[in-house]
């Protein structure tokens, strides 16, 4: 892809007036998630607004090709198509959702100490968990979650077998799995992340955080793992047997605001960085050169990236923030 010194002029800016929890790209448009739970669809401020969650706010959003799928504190998970169509996938009758996953058809939400998973023919089974989960992502291929919680995380076929448990003492946030299905990584509640090679359980240990991580992002080829939570994005190397163990990480995006949200390109090594200040770059991986996509905002307390999501091409660029701005960059062509 081609870089330019500044791409400021080529976003679309939206004020969306209330705080985004997510951005993506249903059937080649943008789509804005909103915290009043309502859906935004379209490029302009005035695009249709769809209501997923009526009188009630998203918490936790994940995308499964052209649905996205809500979790809201009215108990209720929803998918909602690229269309504006709206199926209520599970309903926990006032819990408030606290995690969401998505893949193939197929849907996963925790609610409390349960979680639950919903195939994509519509059988639907739950699992006790030894305490509340924010963290759930499937596994690339087959019907297989990991689920992150109070003391490390679990391993789980809705189908099939007994769930297996990893353990690493501490709270543990966030859950993501690698392309290949090798590795489980997990932010945590003492500033790092936490991981296992799944062939073996071998633990991963990665500090030194300022902050905590509570963005992950693949990179297309699955070699690297980009996090937020210092004042640049922190990007692991996973290409070797043993991922990060032995290797210093890659700093990209050094700047005076910590890194709040982080998105791959898909189909190269540059990176999406979202600040706490509302300043968005991209970087790229292999020689660091940057690009300014949005200036910091001004005098605004509530102005941090709350989501960053590129479109299938990764030609355009949709970002919110928790103030209610938003916008979508188009990439010039090359």
């Amino acid at each position: 892809m081609t870089l330019s010194p500044t791409l400021v002029d080529k976003v679309e800016s939206l004020g969306l007036r209330e705080p985004v929890a997510a951005a993506a790209f249903l059937g080649g448009a943008p789509v804005f998630a909103l915290a009043d739970g309502t859906l935004h669809f379209g490029d302009g401020a005035e695009g249709r607004r769809i209501p997923a969650h009526q009188d009630a706010a998203i918490l936790v959003v994940a995308q499964d090709g052209d649905r996205l799928v809500t979790g809201g504190d009215d108990g209720r998970v929803v998918a909602t198509d690229a269309k504006g169509g709206v199926e209520v996938i599970g309903d926990e009758k006032g819990k408030w959702i606290d995690a969401v996953a998505a893949r193939g058809g197929a849907v996963a939400w925790t609610a409390g100490k349960v979680a639950r998973a919903r195939s994509a023919k519509g059988d639907a089974k739950s699992l006790d968990l030894p305490s509340t989960s924010r963290g759930l992502a499937f596994f690339p291929k087959g019907y297989r979650l990991a689920i992150a919680h109070y003391g490390g995380a679990t391993l789980w076929f809705p189908n099939a077998g007994k769930p297996e448990a990893l353990d690493w003492a501490g709270s543990h946030l966030d859950a993501t799995i690698s392309p290949d299905g090798r590795f489980l990584v997990t932010s945590m509640q003492e500033n790092m992340l936490h991981g296992w090679r799944l062939a073996d359980s071998k633990h991963m240990r990665m500090a030194g955080y300022p902050g905590k991580t509570r963005s992950f992002s693949w990179s297309h080829d699955g070699k690297w793992l980009a996090t937020s939570g210092a004042d640049a994005c922190i990007v692991w190397p996973f290409s070797g047997k043993d991922g990060p163990m032995g290797q210093a990480p890659r700093e990209c995006g050094v700047h005076s605001a910590i890194v709040t949200r982080v998105a791959f390109h898909p189909a190269a090594l540059v990176l999406a960085i979202g600040y706490d200040d509302g300043l968005i770059m991209l970087a790229r991986l292999s020689d660091g050169s940057e690009i300014l996509v949005r200036r910091p905002a001004q005098d605004d307390d509530r102005a941090r990236i709350s989501a960053l999501a590129w479109d299938e091409k990764g030609a355009r660029l949709a970002f919110g923030a928790e103030n209610g701005d938003a916008g979508v960059l188009s990439l010039p062509k090359a």
